[in-house]
């Protein structure tokens, strides 16, 4: 007894030292005031989002490539009487090997696809869907990558209906030129056993622009801008709709000077979402402006504070629109916290 004792203690000996774990944290919070006031506009309704999120996280890092953390991400919106108003879980394994990286699990939406347009995702999808429940691989390399996704956004019930993302998006530079391109795959399928059917809805978006990155050619920290043509198609298969078309051009410029910047977006074609009417953000998840067949958005922003830890920023934004112009206001404080030490 003793003997085999002292052979399962040498083991795990041996193989700690070999397959050494290290204990690793995180803390992120994130809180955001932002009003908007589109009031008399036809495709985008006025109001005030406000919160705060706490998300900690805890787990385990091995061999300095791979990783599995668990936490939670709680969010209280201003003026609400519950402490809690969503719990969004966090559960993940990650894998970091150089160019390539691999997710898998319930993790951060701001730490994989945060670059993807408001075409795509308005702003508050990261204050209200804080998570991606899937997968994300990408492929890294100085200023290329290309990634590919998968967000389960529903699980099918008698209340909730089916529904998922997939995407892909990619960035290749050659001096200071670059092209790139953002797609996404929505899929809106029905409840479980529902009382009335409704139509499965399929729903395609994608942007291939071409760009010119003049980032430490000129006296401004960015100077940016790229334009590009949009395409959606989408389908709604109960009612054999076939496959509905549209389409249009969008440009964006960025100039930031130290802590000061502005960033346009300027859209001119058909309307993007064209059963906005029946299904609103269950089905689009993107920016409602993109209803107007022009639309012009600028973004005038300062930093108050910018470190490895904390981001303030204050934003005043100005959409031309529907003959009007609108106004919104969001100030946004970014918190992160970790053990790893750079």
């Amino acid at each position: 007894m003793k003997t085999s004792s002292w052979i399962l203690l040498s083991f795990l000996l041996i193989s700690t030292e070999a397959f050494s774990q290290e204990l690793n944290w995180r803390l992120d919070a994130f809180s955001f005031f932002d009003n908007t006031e589109f009031g008399h506009s036809a495709v985008k309704i006025p109001q005030t989002m406000a919160g705060v999120q706490v998300a900690p996280e805890v787990g385990i890092a091995w061999d300095t490539l791979n990783k599995a953390n668990i936490g939670v991400n709680l969010l209280h919106e201003f003026g609400s009487p519950q402490t809690i108003d969503k719990l969004y879980p966090t559960a993940y394994y990650e894998s970091d090997r150089g160019p390539f990286r691999f997710l898998m699990g319930a993790f951060p939406r701001s730490r994989t696809i945060e670059n993807y347009p408001r075409l795509f995702f308005q702003d508050s999808i990261l204050y209200y869907r804080p998570n991606i429940n899937g997968i994300f691989a990408e492929y890294r390399k100085n200023d290329n990558y290309f990634n590919v996704w998968l967000d389960w956004t529903g699980r099918q019930s008698k209340t909730l209906n089916e529904q998922f993302f997939i995407g892909f998006s990619g960035r290749y530079k050659i001096g200071i030129f670059y092209l790139q391109h953002f797609g996404a795959m929505y899929h809106y399928a029905g409840k479980m056993d529902p009382v009335v059917e409704e139509p499965l809805h399929d729903n395609l978006l994608f942007l291939t622009s071409a760009g010119i990155d003049l980032a430490g050619k000129t006296c401004f920290t960015k100077l940016e801008a790229n334009a590009g043509w949009v395409v959606r198609m989408e389908r709604s298969r109960a009612e054999n709709s076939g496959w509905i078309a549209s389409d249009g051009f969008l440009t964006e410029t960025r100039a930031e000077y130290k802590w000061i910047g502005l960033f346009n977006t300027f859209y001119k074609g058909n309307n993007m979402m064209y059963y906005y009417s029946e299904l609103g953000n269950k089905l689009y998840w993107g920016d409602p402006t993109y209803r107007s067949k022009t639309s012009d958005r600028s973004d005038f922003y300062i930093r108050f504070l910018q470190s490895r830890t904390v981001d303030l920023e204050l934003t005043y934004s100005l959409t031309f629109m529907e003959n009007r112009m609108y106004h919104e206001q969001m100030l946004k404080l970014i918190v992160n916290l970790n053990s790893i030490k750079n």
